[in-house]
């Protein structure tokens, strides 16, 4: 079973304990993810004046904003891939195809001189 981690952080000026499977450095990256959110929610005009509730409901759609961004970018690329793969393998369906024809087509040519 995987060894659980915990790893001290600074999230929004305040001392902290993450724990979790993940390692260290996923753990940190969370936290620098999380301070850039509220950083970047603290230099928009009126933040200061809102409530914690509303600041704390105002992170979490920031965030929920960019995790289905990223699940929509990952599809896209998901049916990007399937799409090339999918060319892929018709294009490699037409080279068999034509080798087989070229080959058919040797065949006849040498049956063709044969016969003279």
């Amino acid at each position: 079973m995987a060894e659980k981690h915990s790893v001290k952080v600074m999230i929004d000026g305040k001392a902290l304990t993450l724990s979790g499977f993940e390692d260290e450095e996923y753990l940190q990256k969370v936290a620098f993810y999380l301070n850039n959110k509220i950083t970047e929610l603290k230099s928009s005009n009126g933040y200061g004046r809102l409530s914690q509730d509303t600041k704390s409901i105002l992170l979490a759609l920031n965030i929920a904003d960019d995790y289905f961004k990223a699940k929509d970018m990952v599809e896209s690329m998901e049916e990007d891939i399937e799409n090339k793969d999918q060319s892929a393998y018709d294009i490699k369906h037409d080279l068999v195809t034509a080798q087989m024809e070229i080959e058919k087509l040797r065949r006849e040519i040498t049956k063709l001189r044969g016969s003279k």
